[in-house]
């Protein structure tokens, strides 16, 4: 008896772990504190769960770099799964600002010759040049960590990043500290930086005084 009483509990605790296999978010509802409530399941369609990243971005932009991402708001079908992607795409010289995703690791696979690091909390630095030679490597970010890539080559390189989360979030410091209206002298206070050069990049990145 007790043995049938486990197995009907463990056969309970599946059924209730399968009770909503997905939550592909309802982007035409209201979003809340806790984002998107789920669409109905019988308006759920198999193109909930597919995305196209076969598009070159536009990297006609001030650091020559495009970011396609694949995150719950873009990929509705992703919404509580615990992953999504994102497709890089670097012009010669293009380069992702030093930055970090507050919500989940990354990893990242390149194609093409690019430099890519990041900056642990003891402040010790990892990077390394990937050359044309070891194309499809990839490189993994710690969650929250300051990292950073670089287009070293001589053509355009592509790279794809897949996240432990639907929602990376991402905080990129130029423009936390360029393009804002924190007073110049606060910022030279806190961060010792020469005035001048302060207010030279919030012109470069749309800040103000």
């Amino acid at each position: 008896m007790m043995v049938l009483r486990s197995l009907f509990a463990l056969s309970f605790l599946v059924s209730s772990s399968n009770a909503v296999d997905f939550c592909v978010e309802d982007l035409d509802a209201n979003q809340g504190p806790a984002g998107y409530s789920c669409k109905k399941a019988e308006t759920v369609t198999v193109h909930d769960f597919i995305f196209s990243l076969g598009a070159t971005g536009n990297t006609s932009n001030l650091i020559k770099a495009a970011v396609t991402p694949a995150f719950s708001a873009q990929f509705p079908g992703i919404n509580r799964l615990g992953i999504s992607v994102a497709r890089l795409d670097l012009a010669v010289g293009g380069r992702v600002p030093v930055h970090t995703h507050p919500g989940a690791s990354e990893i990242l696979i390149i194609q093409g010759t690019i430099c890519a690091g990041f900056i642990s909390s003891t402040n010790k630095v990892y990077f390394k040049s990937l050359n044309e030679g070891d194309a499809n490597h990839a490189i993994a970010f710690p969650q929250g960590l300051m990292h950073f890539q670089i287009n070293i080559g001589k053509s355009r390189a592509l790279a794809f990043a897949s996240f432990g989360s639907a929602n990376p979030g991402i905080y990129t410091m130029d423009y936390a500290l360029f393009a804002n209206n924190l007073p110049t002298d606060i910022l030279r206070e806190t961060t010792f930086l020469d005035p001048d050069q302060f207010k030279k990049l919030k012109g470069v990145f749309g800040g103000t005084d």
